[in-house]
């Protein structure tokens, strides 16, 4: 049901309960959930921030110790501080984003939060059009701070950052599967939308003319929303056929864009990483790093590392709008992580089928090294997100192993998981990507429906350590030294929240940890796969103080 109703935008949920007869009455957060101060302290003076996917624009997801303020030393006495409950949630997916004191985070409900990262405490929620699961991106303006975010039905907006209230929003692709899953990348004025779809899932129907949506980004005016650029990653689709239940079919489609764009000042260019084709003709911008240029949009050049990677949802079932040759599903989920290693830049990205690479940007994206991780696969590799610091970057792999039979690739309910298998995290050299070391995944213990060792989550560096997060629930530390535990704590439990909501953690996925003055903050509960559910906001500090 969740598979199901997961790609409807919000008044067409609230139908359907409606029309079940379960509807309910949303139910305010109590009093004491609230700040005493109004006002969010957004220009509080702080020693970092952490705005948007990752601390800086060149998606190295690495929190430098001036702004982590948490040592090695320091990561085994992290304690819980507070929990947040979303209310009515099943999942809790939002990427969390940090301006002074305070935190910025949405829902799978569509609700944004404003809170104090110290306390939990709320400023003022908005609610948006549909899901909203990309960190939001704090930024200032002439008058105030406004946070820029997208949904999952496609709409993106600005929003006043003190006090909630609607600034600006617009629909970023009239396809009606559009869905805005990445953070969105700014510079100069000026933001950047990466867009993908439902449509690979939408296609499962044989009903379903496939496929249409192009993965594409657009550039807007911070100021007032305005058009600046729109490049769409493959042409405009054709009827290409119809199939044997009488569809059309269309083609050429995909090539979304999951994850935030990569801003390099320096060649002024715009790094993309797309997901497959979902209908034929195969182009060669599917799996492919794209460098836009940041003034125009113009593709100044494209390198695709999986050809041929055609692929909707239900092709194990003999889905008619399948390609006769059906791709291996080898999408890129992270974002083009910008590095340089001895005076040499280098944009590294993890991909599904368990590879990660090194390309050069001053040669139009030509591989320097390739190394394997993991064994990859429709839920496999790297799924969201790689971290690396000025030596190493780190990537774990999820390769989970699914015992019970499932439809295409989206199963119904807590999987049936192998309880041993899967996960995984590696540290590559980063000026040859040769391996460093390797830690092996944690199997569930015990071992229940729902979990795990598989570890998708995207991965988040401080000096000294990386830490990820686990379908089983967990989030560990690791040394990036040699690999070995520094801290292990297990979200899927039942914890007394700040907003008196019933809170519930489950299995990591998507998001990874945002480390800013000496706190931790992690969402727990991604059951979309199989995972557990669960609708917590976790914050941890050292000794819980």
């Amino acid at each position: 049901m969740m598979n199901i109703a997961s790609p409807l935008r919000r008044e067409e949920r609230e139908a359907i309960a409606n029309f079940l007869g379960t509807k309910s009455e949303e139910v305010p957060f109590p009093p004491s959930a609230f700040c005493r101060e109004k006002k969010p302290p957004l220009s509080t003076p702080s020693s970092g921030n952490w705005t948007g996917w990752s601390p800086t624009f060149s998606n190295t997801r690495f929190q430098p110790a001036e702004a982590a303020r948490l040592t090695p030393s320091q990561i085994s006495q992290l304690k819980l501080k507070w929990a947040f409950g979303f209310p009515g949630d099943i999942t809790a997916f939002g990427a969390p984003t940090i301006q002074g004191d305070v935190l910025f985070t949405g829902s799978a409900g569509g609700t944004v939060h404003a809170m104090n990262a110290r306390s939990g405490c709320l400023y003022w929620t908005f609610q948006a059009n549909g899901p909203v699961r990309a960190a939001p991106l704090v930024v200032p303006g002439s008058r105030q701070y406004s946070i820029l975010f997208g949904d999952q039905v496609g709409w993106f907006y600005s929003v006043d950052a003190t006090n909630g209230q609607l600034i600006w929003k617009n629909r970023i692709d009239e396809h009606e599967a559009t869905r805005l899953t990445g953070s969105a990348g700014v510079d100069e004025g000026i933001v950047f939308v990466p867009a993908a779809s439902w449509e690979e899932t939408r296609a499962v129907s044989p009903e379903y003319p496939c496929c249409t949506f192009r993965g594409s980004v657009t550039a807007l005016r911070i100021s007032d929303g305005s058009l600046l650029w729109k490049t769409y990653l493959v042409d405009p689709p054709r009827k290409t056929g119809t199939t044997k239940v009488g569809k059309i079919n269309f083609g050429p489609s995909g090539a979304p864009v999951w994850s935030t764009p990569t801003v390099d000042n320096k060649r002024g260019l715009l790094y993309v990483t797309t997901g497959d084709n979902y209908s034929s003709p195969s182009t060669t911008t599917s799996d492919a790093v794209v460098a836009l240029d940041l003034k125009t949009g113009r593709v100044v050049w494209s390198k695709q590392v999986t050809a041929d990677d055609v692929f909707v949802v239900g092709c194990t079932i003999s889905n008619p709008n399948c390609p006769k040759q059906v791709g291996p599903d080898f999408d890129f989920g992270t974002s083009a992580t910008l590095v340089s290693v001895a005076g040499r830049d280098l944009l590294i990205v993890g991909q599904k089928s368990g590879m990660v690479y090194a390309f050069d940007p001053d040669q139009k994206g030509q591989i320097l090294w390739q190394t394997r991780v993991g064994k990859g696969g429709i839920h496999g590799g790297v799924m969201w997100g790689l971290a690396s610091d000025n030596t190493n970057v780190y990537a774990a792999v999820a390769d989970e192993i699914r015992k019970q039979v499932y439809v295409g690739n989206v199963p119904v309910g807590n999987a049936d998981f192998d309880a041993n298998e899967g996960g995984g995290l590696t540290a590559l050299r980063l000026a040859d990507g040769s391996k460093v070391w390797f830690a092996p995944s944690h199997p569930c213990k015990p071992p229940r429906r729902g979990c795990t060792p598989a570890q998708p989550a995207a991965l988040t560096s401080i000096p000294g350590a990386v830490f990820s997060g686990s379908m089983d629930g967990h989030i560990r530390a690791f040394s990036t030294e040699d690999g070995h535990l520094l801290w292990d704590f297990d979200t899927a439990h039942v914890f007394p929240a700040v907003n008196g909501i019933p809170t519930h953690g489950g299995s990591l996925d998507g998001a990874g940890p945002v480390i800013v003055n000496g706190m931790l903050y992690v969402n727990s509960g991604y059951p979309r796969f199989g995972g557990m559910p669960g609708n917590a906001l976790l914050a941890f500090s050292v000794d819980g103080h």
